[in-house]
């Protein structure tokens, strides 16, 4: 099964469900304001704070009617509502009813790029691991390849790269592999382009073989995709390459040193052309 159905096969199971309602509630009392968040501010005995919409600048502040340049990044939305309660009733209002809604979390994003049917930029919501990502994100194309990249950022700024095996995650059900992602993760699924291989000579099914760079494929399991040795094969196999520069390369084998464990199985390139030799008797 490839490993795009078998993502999908697992989201459309529920591995990793979304997070209960109490869950995302208590998350969106506990959220720290940031930069480019955009609030709903009401205010009923204020008309131009009645229903006013305004996002947080880059240096985490709002501008409004009565409540001035205000500070709010790193304040929960219950701060917010008690400063500008204080500021209004301090000048303007006696007991102002001030509720903030936050209607974008653009400080709380993370991109998703590559092999996806939906890359874009998701919003994050409580705790959402991996999977869910994914499933926002419409599942993988059929040319995703068999890792995920998570770009990370640290605190001190720096950047870290992690590495996920879908195959480990999904086939072998490691948990641990499905991790909670974070703000500002950038998860990255590349493209797993296919490639040709050629195998010809004395095999059952010669022709064209297609594959995929992660998938790795070996001389060995080559012949096997092109139905076997046939019955006049010789364990002598030749490999013909192109090199960076243009040049052909030639590869010579012997099939059974490679069952034996003398040398290691060749990795096979784009491009190549297996040629399995023929006995003239």
């Amino acid at each position: 099964m490839k490993i795009a159905s078998i993502v999908l096969l697992g989201i459309m199971l529920g591995v990793g469900v979304f997070p209960a309602q109490p869950v995302q509630d208590n998350f969106v009392k506990e959220y720290k304001i940031g930069r480019k968040d955009l609030l709903q501010i009401k205010v009923p005995d204020v008309a131009e704070l009645a229903n006013l919409e305004i996002r947080v600048s880059e240096d985490g502040t709002i501008n409004a009617p009565y409540i001035g340049n205000l500070k709010i990044q790193g304040m929960t939305k219950d701060e917010v509502e008690k400063k500008i309660a204080d500021i209004l009733s301090e000048k303007y209002v006696r007991n102002p009813q001030v509720t903030v809604f936050i209607k974008e979390y653009q400080s709380q994003q993370i991109s998703v790029i590559g092999a996806v049917n939906k890359p874009g930029m998701y919003e994050i919501v409580g705790r959402q691991n991996l999977l869910q990502i994914l499933s926002k994100a419409g599942g993988l194309t059929e040319t995703a390849s068999d890792v995920i990249l998570i770009i990370r950022e640290g605190k001190d700024g720096t950047s870290t790269s992690l590495k996920i095996d879908l195959e480990d995650l999904m086939v072998n059900g490691n948990p641990k592999l499905n991790i909670p992602v974070q703000a500002n993760d950038v998860i990255n699924i590349p493209v797993d382009r296919p490639i040709i291989i050629y195998v010809y000579g004395a095999v059952k099914n010669p022709g064209a073989l297609q594959t995929k760079p992660s998938q790795k494929i070996t001389l060995l399991k080559a012949i096997a995709q092109a139905g076997g040795l046939g019955d006049s094969a010789k364990s002598t196999v030749s490999v013909k390459r192109m090199n960076k520069q243009g040049k052909e390369e030639l590869i010579k084998v012997n099939l059974k040193d490679i069952i034996k464990g003398k040398i290691p199985d060749v990795v096979l390139m784009e491009g190549d052309v297996v040629i399995v030799e023929e006995s003239i008797f």
